[in-house]
């Protein structure tokens, strides 16, 4: 097969990957929510029914614990056959026992929304009339994943991105700034690295997914059930998918060493090699022998006729790659945040480019090291300087976008996990291009001296004049003379030896693939993050600092005070809600909500809730719903199924866009 015949077939696989992953992408909301449950959560019901059904607001992929009914001691009554009612992807139900007594139950759920996050909570109802209840803490807390595998699950990733950078930074490196470094065996090896620590770290997070998801140790990293499980995933197809590009891949590296040297061959077989149209000689301000202008206009085209092959064989290449480096990408970028949430088509291809401008910045810069070492010439570190510049220009542009899109608020960059990794992020792409500037200052000295490389072979001296009665002086030719003339003051005004300004731009270079590792990793952390605009609720309740808790007696009513103010200037934007629970012990307790403004009175809002977690017990929250009493009064009953530092959070809306969650711990037990 030829090589274009065998690029075709690989785009053909990469098409196909292609609308594999992108095809089913519609909009969702990032992040599974739980919309509705039936028994509704802290109903009462007349009589124990067949099954619990969950119903959220986008699809979620189940297993076999990912519903889990306990009674009120604790004890499980549902029968362990989680599925979809009625085929939705967007539902969860679990078929109850028989005869079941009265009392309170808990409902733990744990899923995995279509963004391939593990999502999960809590909540209670009755049958009967409530009852006090005693939830075992190892039942409740199984959402979360094991420590070593949460470790080595996050790893994988990490190393994926970074495998993905070099993989494709090196590979446009050689084809876009320097082809002569194929054919060094450092670059080589990068490239070869860089598609095994790919494909070992895809193996790895495919294996350690169904672990990750389950909160199971990471002996289970080898059970076949779980990998077969994650495989029906939208991650584990992607996952899937990458295994069968990154065979496509390295079909393409061998097409890459062997074509482009080939050709590389050819052409030094038919004249000398050069990174330009022009050579260095010339660049460095004249001739360097007494060729006519004739001559040297056609030795240049003869050279272009000699490199005519080598062109053809890299604009081959560099479509397949791009191809390639896109649909590696869109397993990234179909599996995650982009997937879903607001604005899909255009978030999808916007990721895309973020993934690879960060590719060819950062897998670039490593390429730049090791060229230095082996022979990069000065006008190929300027050429790589303008792609990285346009690199980090995409970068800024869709990073602003993403950022946008998954902040929803300025609040939430403080407020939300999410915004505060987003600001570490930033810092760091700061900080690389400070010291890419840095670098651009060494790579204008390492051009300014490259004259001097031109004579590196031999010093720059006249040649000896042939014997004659007119003495040396009058036999030396007057261009030539001219020639060393300007090579002496280029050496001169340089004032940077090439070896010098090369050990400064390694260092500077050094000093970006070290902070280019940070950028990696709280990219990984991001990843694994929900977006500030789903999570800043959730976070305003975890994330902000409680006021001192309030410890409770049990049998006695309790008061907690608790202030806000959500910035707007509508009645009741700034106060006081007072939240009284009674009898303050574990089970089910009355609860009052009483809201006052600034001056003491009571005040209506358009929009409150009141609700409880249990951040020790991964429990929660369990809203409260509450039944108005009168302006600024509500009530309604809690179920609190265990005893410890709980937090009562209050969410008050005091317009269409004000609003603030207000919380403050409150101590049950001992």
């Amino acid at each position: 097969m030829t090589v274009r015949g065998r690029a075709a077939a690989l785009l053909a696989v990469l098409g196909t990957v292609l609308a594999l992953l992108l095809g089913g992408a519609g909009t969702a909301a990032a992040h599974a929510n739980l919309v509705s449950t039936d028994p509704a959560r802290d109903s009462v019901v007349p009589s124990a029914p067949a099954a619990v059904t969950l119903v959220f607001s986008e699809g979620v992929s189940l297993a076999a614990d990912s519903v889990r009914v306990l009674d009120p001691a604790g004890k499980p009554v549902d029968n362990g056959d989680p599925k979809h009612a009625d085929g939705k992807a967007d539902t969860a139900r679990v078929t109850l026992r028989s005869g079941l007594a009265n009392g309170t139950y808990t409902v733990a759920w744990r899923a995995v929304s279509e963004d391939s996050h593990p999502i999960g909570g809590a909540f209670t109802f009755s049958i009967g009339a409530p009852s006090d209840t005693s939830v075992s803490a190892t039942a409740v807390q199984g959402g979360k994943a094991d420590t070593t595998v949460a470790f080595a699950y996050g790893l994988g990733r990490t190393v994926a991105y970074a495998a993905f950078a070099l993989l494709v930074g090196v590979a446009a490196f050689v084809l876009v700034v320097w082809p002569r470094g194929i054919a060094v065996q450092a670059v080589q090896r990068l490239l070869m690295g860089g598609w095994i620590a790919l494909l070992v770290s895809t193996v790895g997070v495919l294996l350690l997914r169904g672990p990750y998801e389950r909160g199971s140790g990471i002996a289970q990293a080898l059970d076949l059930s779980l990998v077969r499980t994650t495989l029906d995933e939208r991650i584990g197809t992607a996952l899937a998918a990458r295994l069968l590009l990154l065979a496509a891949a390295g079909v393409f590296l061998s097409l890459l060493v062997g074509q482009l040297a080939d050709t590389r061959k050819t052409a030094a077989a038919d004249g000398p090699e050069t990174e330009g149209t022009e050579d260095e000689g010339t660049a460095a301000g004249g001739p360097v022998d007494e060729d006519t202008a004739e001559e040297a206009e056609l030795r240049r085209l003869e050279r272009r006729a000699a490199d005519r092959p080598q062109w053809d064989a890299r604009l081959g290449l560099g479509i397949t790659g791009l191809a390639l480096a896109v649909a590696l990408s869109a397993t990234w970028v179909g599996a995650d945040h982009s997937s879903v949430g607001i604005q899909v088509p255009l978030a999808l291809p916007m990721a895309a480019v973020h993934l690879l401008a960060m590719a060819l910045w950062l897998g670039g810069l490593v390429a730049v090291l090791v060229g230095l070492r082996n022979g990069l010439p000065a006008s190929g570190v300027e050429r790589f300087s303008r792609l990285a510049l346009g690199a980090v220009t995409a970068l800024v542009v869709t990073g602003v976008y993403q950022s946008w899109r998954g902040l929803g608020s300025w609040s939430a960059l403080v407020d939300t996990e999410y915004g505060r990794l987003l600001l570490v992020k930033v810092g760091c792409v700061a900080a690389m291009v400070g010291v890419a500037w840095i670098s651009r200052s060494w790579t204008a000295k390492l051009r300014a001296a490259a004259p001097e490389a031109v004579d590196a072979a031999a010093p720059v001296t006249e040649p000896a004049a042939p014997a004659g009665p007119a003495g040396p002086a009058a036999a030396v030719d007057p261009d030539r003379a001219a020639q060393l003339a300007r090579q002496q003051a280029a050496r001169a005004s340089a004032g940077t030896r090439p070896d010098g300004a090369r050990a400064g731009l390694r260092r500077t270079v050094v000093v970006e693939a070290a902070v280019a590792v940070a950028v990696l990793v709280v990219t990984t952390m991001l990843t694994n993050s929900p977006p500030g605009r789903v999570a800043q609720a959730a976070s305003a309740v975890t994330a902000q600092t409680p006021a001192p808790g309030v410890s409770t007696v049990p049998g006695r009513t309790v008061e907690l005070k608790i202030p806000y103010d959500t910035g707007g200037r509508t009645p009741g934007a700034k106060g006081t809600a007072t939240v009284s629970i009674n009898p303050a012990a574990v089970g089910p307790n009355a609860v009052g909500l009483e809201l006052d403004d600034s001056t003491g009175r009571p005040t209506e809002v358009p929009e409150i809730e009141l609700a409880f977690t249990l951040p020790d017990r991964d429990l929660g929250p369990l809203p409260v719903a509450l039944t108005s009493g009168g302006t600024g009064r509500w009530s309604g009953t809690a179920q609190l199924p265990l005893a410890g530092n709980w937090v009562v959070s209050v969410t008050v809306r005091s317009s269409d866009i004000d609003q603030v969650t207000a919380v403050q711990q409150l101590k049950l037990g001992g």
